[in-house]
């Protein structure tokens, strides 16, 4: 996921942005009571209004300003010198490698529990904060798919679903006719996405005339992923990168990619920085890989390096998530 923070701004909001603009949200993986994934017609619809700004907090007087400041400070130095980096050390060391290895043991195991509900479509034992991680990752999708359709119908078009999850745009891909390669970390989130397409594929009313085509699933790491697609999407899966290995891994996805290139990341602000922290305070028991924000500033530097320009961007916002939406084309492309 993007980014799940541990205090909630005050109301769920949801914010959009675009350039050229990008519509409002239709749709997969979240609640309003949005269900996220498989069903090929899904679709779904989401306004809130925005999270605080800048300029919310230029407007505050000054001895507030200046509390809240010095209440942030205190709370940052006091959030520094809290167990997080010990607990992922150990982590780390009970897995016996470094991230990709607490990742991939993570979504393997209690991770891939967590996630597949909050995903699904079930609301049985999902609690609220999950219903709302459900929402903002949905509302990613819908973006993406709206995105891409941009450009003319999909059908045919070759995509690759980098970090695939359990299917939440794979799927909805392969319902309009792309043909789209899959891969994911994790062999059980593969496994579930696999499932879930294939249900997607019996529920067509008449299969034999149907666009859908099922997606060739993969279970792969980022760095392992190979071949030539019209578009490549990596969406919520940079939050597992830190910077320096983040850029070089929008290289890779780059050059894979002949005509787009989308990428979702947890922002990296002090406002949604220091939600994290605190976060890390109360990560309970299925909560524990890193996760890293990015500022934007670093992803499109790190596109235009490997040659390549923004074109389009969008930002979902609910109360436990937060995402950064780039479109990127080459960087002669019109």
């Amino acid at each position: 996921m993007a980014f799940a923070a541990g205090v909630p701004p005050s109301a769920v909001r949801t914010t959009t942005t675009a350039t050229p603009a990008v519509p409002r949200h239709r749709r997969p993986n979240l609640h309003p009571f949005l269900s996220p994934l498989p069903a090929c017609r899904r679709s779904v619809s989401t306004r809130a209004p925005a999270l605080p700004s800048a300029a919310d907090i230029s407007a505050l007087d000054a001895p507030a300003a200046l509390a809240a400041a010095s209440v942030a400070a205190a709370a940052a130095a006091a959030l520094s010198l809290s167990d997080p980096e010990r607990r992922r050390q150990r982590q780390a060391a009970e897995v016996g490698g470094g991230d990709k290895e607490v990742v991939r043991d993570y979504f393997n195991t209690t991770g891939f529990e967590r996630w597949r509900k909050i995903y699904g479509s079930s609301t049985e034992g999902v609690n609220r904060v999950q219903l709302d991680i459900r929402l903002g990752h949905s509302q990613t999708v819908a973006a993406a798919l709206r995105m891409l359709r941009d450009a003319g119908p999909l059908a045919g078009s070759t995509v690759c679903d980098a970090g695939c999850g359990v299917g939440s745009l794979s799927i909805p891909l392969a319902c309009e006719g792309a043909l789209v390669s899959a891969s994911d970390i994790s062999a059980a989130m593969v496994a579930e996405a696999q499932r879930q397409a294939e249900e997607a594929l019996l529920a067509q009313h008449s299969p034999d005339d149907s666009p859908f085509r099922m997606p060739d699933f993969h279970v792969k790491d980022l760095e392992s992923i190979g071949g030539r697609y019209d578009t490549v999407v990596c969406l919520d899966v940079l939050i597992h990168y830190p910077q320096d290995k983040a850029e070089a891994m929008i290289g890779h996805l780059a050059s894979l990619a002949e005509k787009r290139l989308l990428l979702s990341f947890a922002p990296k602000t002090l406002y949604y920085d220091l939600l994290k922290r605190i976060g890390e305070l109360f990560p309970g028991p299925s909560k524990a890989t890193r996760a890293y924000l990015h500022a934007e500033r670093d992803v499109e530097r790190a596109l235009n390096k490997f040659g390549w320009r923004v074109r389009n961007r969008g930002f979902v916002s609910t109360q436990f998530y937060f995402a950064k939406l780039v479109e990127a084309v080459p960087a002669g492309s019109a």
